[in-house]
C-alpha cells in the first residue's frame, strides 16, 4: 500500500461550540491539559513554527513543525516531526495533520487526519493516539462548559 494512503483518522463530537473547541486547540494551557502534558510555542499564523516539548514514556522530546493552515473555527492543519522517530529530519519524514471543526447544532464535530503513516501498523498506532488524544480534548473542553454555563 502506498504512504499516501495510510492516513490515519480521527473524530468526535464535542458537547460544546465551535469557538471553546477552537480556544481549546490553540491554547497552550488547555494543550497541555489532553495532549500527553505537552507544552505547545506558537503563534498559530500561517507559515510560523510550532513546537511540542514533554516527555513520553521517561524520554523527553522537542517536537517540531510549521503552522500550514489557519482557519479559525474551522481548521488547523500543520507538519510535525518527531525526533523519537528515528528518521531523518528532511520534509518527507514531517507528517501533516489537519483537524477540522464544524458546528452541528450545539455540538461540535472534530475531524483528524494525520498522512505520512509508513505501515499500516503505523498508522493504527498513529490513530490509537489522535483518538486518545480527542477523548481527553473532549473532556476538557466538557469540563470547561460546564463551568462556564453553570457559574
Amino acid at each position: 500500500m502506498k504512504v499516501d494512503q495510510l492516513i490515519a483518522k480521527a473524530d468526535i463530537m464535542i458537547s460544546a461550540t465551535i469557538d471553546k473547541v477552537w480556544e481549546a486547540l490553540t491554547n497552550p494551557d488547555k494543550i497541555k491539559l489532553y495532549m500527553f502534558g505537552s507544552t505547545v510555542k506558537s503563534n498559530w499564523t500561517k507559515g510560523s513554527a510550532i513546537t511540542w516539548e514533554g516527555e513520553w514514556q521517561g524520554k523527553p522530546y522537542t517536537d517540531k513543525g510549521k503552522i500550514l493552515e489557519v482557519v479559525p473555527n474551522k481548521k488547523l492543519q500543520y507538519s510535525h516531526f518527531s525526533p523519537l522517530s528515528e528518521t531523518e529530519d528532511k520534509p518527507e519524514n514531517y507528517h501533516t495533520v489537519t483537524i477540522e471543526l464544524q458546528q452541528k447544532g450545539n455540538q461540535t464535530s472534530v475531524y483528524l487526519t494525520q498522512d505520512r503513516n509508513e505501515t499500516e501498523e503505523e498508522k493504527q498506532h498513529s490513530q490509537k493516539n489522535w483518538e486518545m488524544m480527542l477523548g481527553n480534548l473532549k473532556k476538557v473542553v466538557e469540563k470547561q462548559h460546564t463551568v462556564d454555563t453553570h457559574s
